[in-house]
């Protein structure tokens, strides 16, 4: 099997990370974030990760020429939003095409927004404000097969959903970064959103991933515990919740039978690769399905990351597997 480091980047020209993958009339289109260089220092808080803008990338099919659609949002357009441009994700409804981020709002609290645009590869109007309601890192959608819609997100240390286990954020929970112990681990969360796709219909919830007895993972299980990256999508009317362990460096993944869990822990996808973060997604592409990650092969800092991408298989159980 070839390790990460083997696979050629998908863009090199710049540096991309946390690849959202969709197919959208017909088409491969990559919604990552943006590396950019700085002189910070890494640090637990994921300051080094200074991003300020999202391009769009697209491409026919995989192994295909990648198409740079340039800068579809950058941060001085946004009111709300004081720095970091972290994670996206897109979704389509209705015609319309939905981009979702996450950035820390004038007070340094993440938030999540919304912006809108009337092609794939935008460019994409934001929303004034945040989201209502939202916050912390890493948002993912999932527009079910009823249409439906689902935003899910969290991302503990850096991404402060640690400091948001009251419902409300609390400044001071900030540095203990997640409980330990033998208690339950941190959830990440979802919420519906409205038909129009820009806000949640209903409240935020907590999203289940427990063991083969169907007992939530514990905090000191780094090995399985959620940290950030959620992800999920749709095979053979099973949902499965993908994530990253942050500290562990794994990808792993759980099995549910509704987009609102519970999801039942079902193994990893990929192992560590170079580099500190891994962040993902996982689409079907003509057919066959696909793993796209990142590494920091390119470059050798952690703050500087690569965009991947490596064929997954499904087993007779549905358990996921990388492709030779």
């Amino acid at each position: 099997m070839a390790a990460s480091s083997e696979i050629n980047p998908l863009v090199t020209h710049i540096y991309t990370a946390d690849p959202s993958a969709h197919v959208f009339n017909n088409r491969v289109y990559i919604y990552p974030s943006h590396d950019r260089e700085t002189d910070i220092q890494d640090n637990d808080n994921g300051d080094q990760y200074d991003m300020v803008d999202y391009h769009v990338f697209s491409m026919d099919t995989i192994g295909s020429e990648v198409i740079d659609h340039g800068v579809v949002l950058k941060q001085e357009d946004i009111p709300w939003v004081s720095k970091q441009l972290w994670a996206p994700d897109a979704a389509e409804k209705n015609g319309k095409y939905y981009l979702y981020f996450p950035a820390r709002d004038k007070e340094g609290t993440f938030r999540v927004g919304v912006a809108v645009g009337d092609k794939p590869e935008g460019p994409f109007t934001p929303d004034p404000e945040p989201i209502p309601g939202s916050y912390s890192i890493d948002p993912a959608c999932l527009v079910d097969d009823d249409g439906q819609a689902y935003l899910y997100f969290g991302g503990i240390w850096g991404g402060q959903l640690q400091c948001w286990q009251t419902g409300e954020f609390k400044a001071e929970d900030y540095t203990s970064m997640e409980p330990k112990g033998t208690g339950p681990a941190i959830l990440p969360r979802v919420a519906k959103l409205t038909e129009d796709m820009h806000t949640f219909d209903g409240e935020v919830q907590q999203v289940s991933i427990v063991d083969d007895e169907g007992k939530l993972l514990i905090a000191d299980d780094h090995d399985r515990r959620f940290f950030e990256a959620a992800w999920v999508h749709k095979y053979n009317g099973k949902y499965y919740f993908s994530y990253s362990t942050g500290d562990t460096h794994y990808l792993c993944y759980a099995i549910g039978d509704s987009p609102l869990g519970p999801f039942t822990y079902a193994g990893r996808i990929l192992e560590p690769v170079k580099g500190w973060t891994t962040h993902h997604s996982i689409a079907e592409v003509h057919g066959k399905w696909y793993l796209f990650h990142h590494d920091s092969s390119l470059s050798g800092k952690n703050h500087l990351r690569c965009v991947k991408v490596r064929e997954l298989l499904y087993d007779a159980d549905g358990k996921l597997h990388l492709a030779n």
